[in-house]
């Protein structure tokens, strides 16, 4: 029986959202884990230091496995979290990165841009199977 509340019944097209989210945050989980001097930056001038860094990338690795596996809760997750990253750019962070006195060159906006897409594909995905989306 093929019902509403089934992953089979999710349309094709959903994966590609669904992808596009789960890439987004996956690759930037290198950075995250690894320190660099951008994510470091980041997570410091929001006042979240290493444990932030490390929590949030924790955060992400969970979405992008739930999107794979259970789309709406991985496009809810995803999408909280990056309604928390468009704010920082929208506050403290900015919408471009970069700080010379650090060596961080301009991402002329590219951070907050992917954030926005990151939001809209997983707020996508999440409203597509929102009636699976149960704990």
């Amino acid at each position: 029986m093929n019902d509403s509340t089934t992953p089979a019944s999710l349309p094709g097209w959903l994966w590609i959202p669904r992808l596009v989210a789960a890439g987004i945050l996956g690759q930037t989980l290198f950075f995250k884990f690894t320190a660099a001097p951008e994510s470091v930056y980041i997570f410091e001038k929001v006042g979240a230091g290493a444990a932030g860094r490390i929590g949030s990338g924790v955060i992400e690795l969970v979405a992008v496995v739930l999107l794979l596996v259970r789309p709406g809760l991985g496009g809810m997750l995803g999408a909280g979290v990056m309604v928390g990253a468009i704010g920082s750019h929208l506050g403290p962070l900015g919408i471009v990165i970069e700080d010379a006195e650090r060596g961080i060159a301009s991402d002329g906006g590219l951070l907050f841009g992917l954030a926005v897409v990151a939001f809209l594909c997983s707020a996508v995905t999440w409203w597509v199977d929102r009636k699976r989306c149960t704990l």
